[in-house]
């Protein structure tokens, strides 16, 4: 079923139900990024970079609000877009060093520590 424009909806229950499609699609695109996070503390494994990059974490930060602002969300709702964003990039964070950190056990329980741990 192809999406109704919000002017193009006659009822609430269209509204709702087109809602409901986007925060499917949101969720997709959340496990979308969760697959990516996923591989990128397998790579960090054999780099002195760790899970926290605070510039990187800025520059998403920003980014995201740039794009909120653009697409004329009021200052409030891009300020929330930023907040959320944030919490989310700090739950990411968390799941890489804790990945991270059982990989290095591991891997100095087996005697062969990767290169930058």
């Amino acid at each position: 079923m192809d999406p109704k424009r919000p002017w193009d909806c006659a009822d609430m229950s269209q509204v709702r139900s087109e809602i409901d499609r986007i925060d499917a699609q949101l969720v997709d695109l959340i496990a979308e990024r969760f697959g990516y996070v996923d591989r990128a503390w397998q790579l960090k494994m054999n780099s002195t970079e760790g899970a926290v990059v605070p510039w990187r974490i800025q520059q998403v930060i920003d980014r995201v609000k740039a794009q909120a602002t653009d697409k004329g969300l009021p200052p409030e709702m891009v300020e929330m877009v930023g907040a959320q964003w944030r919490n989310m990039i700090g739950w990411f964070v968390q799941y890489e060093e804790e990945k991270l950190r059982k990989a290095h056990e591991a891997n100095a329980a087996k005697g062969s520590e990767p290169r930058g741990a």
